[in-house]
């Protein structure tokens, strides 16, 4: 009887176990029932660059941390943008996929023989930090490998993810300590995604003795989404590098300080633009306007033509917060919706 008893209680704990889920393994929803931080770190560089290639690499991560601070989700992409300047000319037609985005394309496998393509090994490390704080995502142990590249010294780790791991550590430890994220509460299961879009619209070529002025301008969008689809919460940001190129092709100078949001009263609208809030007090508006939207609905949001020619919001209650531009910000939030997983 005590055998059978003892069985029973077994089974009992067993089917609660499943229930709840289990351990989980950092992938797919996210068990609900508490206050979470929706977070976003970016990290930029223009070091690639050299004499007729202008280079941008922006490293972007999202994260879910839960009331302790650790981490329930992470999601990272990273954008490659590049130029080719020659004698001055410029292309503000390029447009640019993320690393994600190109999966297979990136080609880390077929021309680097690489263990597994980009977008797999940076979803090894995403799984690897779930459970982690940002300040322990900051102490993973790293070293320094054959290419002088900075890999992950644990092997657990290393055996899904081989290639440089620094830029994710830091835009992970960032978007654990973003001050402008977004807190939210979820009675359900959630997913996360992230997006980001790329052009070269505003680039300048050499003219009248003047360099090249290569512009490839990101805009970045995180989005919390319940088991309908319905965004929980929404962070978007953007990145402004300007790169200098001589008629020789050779790089002049770059240019870049931070984020839009990581800029705050110093990217200037209010003190140049006279607008009527300063960029990342805007794009906070937008990011509360859009919970409880799918991505169909935040695309689908009515813009109208200002003076400047600048497609703004037609909705009174948004406009009243936000009147910048927001055709790049639905866009990017609407594919961050698609994209969760």
């Amino acid at each position: 009887m005590k055998k059978f008893l003892a069985m029973v209680l077994c089974l009992c704990m067993l089917f609660a176990m499943v229930a709840c889920g289990g351990e989980g393994d950092g992938a797919g929803d996210n068990a609900a029932g508490g206050e979470y931080k929706l977070g976003m770190g970016v990290v930029l560089n223009t070091d690639s660059s050299k004499t007729e290639l202008a280079q941008v690499d922006a490293t972007v991560a999202a994260v879910v941390t839960d009331a302790d601070g650790k981490i329930v989700s992470c999601r990272i992409d990273c954008v490659q943008d590049k130029m080719e300047v020659v004698g001055g000319a410029v292309d503000p037609a390029l447009t640019f996929k993320t690393k994600m985005e190109l999966g297979d394309d990136y080609g880390m496998v077929a021309y680097g023989a690489a263990i597994a393509e980009w977008d797999a090994q940076a979803k090894a490390f995403e799984e690897y930090v779930v459970g982690k704080t940002g300040d322990e995502v900051k102490a993973i142990e790293t070293t320094t490998n054959d290419h002088g590249y900075t890999v992950a010294a644990d092997e657990a780790l290393y055996a899904g993810c081989t290639m440089q791991i620094s830029e994710f550590m830091e835009a992970v430890a960032k978007a654990c300590a973003d001050e402008k994220g977004q807190t939210f509460t979820a009675a359900d299961t959630f997913t996360l995604g992230l997006a980001a879009t790329s052009d070269a619209s505003e680039s300048t070529a050499a003219a009248d003795g003047n360099d090249a002025v290569v512009k490839m301008y990101s805009e970045y969008g995180a989005a919390v989404v319940d088991a309908d689809g319905k965004i929980l919460a929404a962070v978007n940001d953007a990145t402004q590098p300007k790169i200098n190129v001589n008629a020789a092709g050779e790089i002049v100078s770059s240019e870049y300080k931070a984020t839009k949001r990581e800029l705050g009263e110093e990217y200037g609208m209010v003190a140049y633009g006279a607008a009527i809030a300063e960029w990342d007090a805007q794009s906070d508006a937008f990011s509360k306007y859009v919970v409880g939207k799918t991505a169909e609905e935040v695309r689908g949001i009515e813009t109208t033509t200002n003076d400047h020619g600048y497609a703004v919001p037609a909705d009174e209650t948004l406009y009243a917060n936000c009147t910048m531009q927001i055709t790049g910000m639905m866009e990017v939030i609407a594919r961050a919706v698609d994209y969760a997983r």
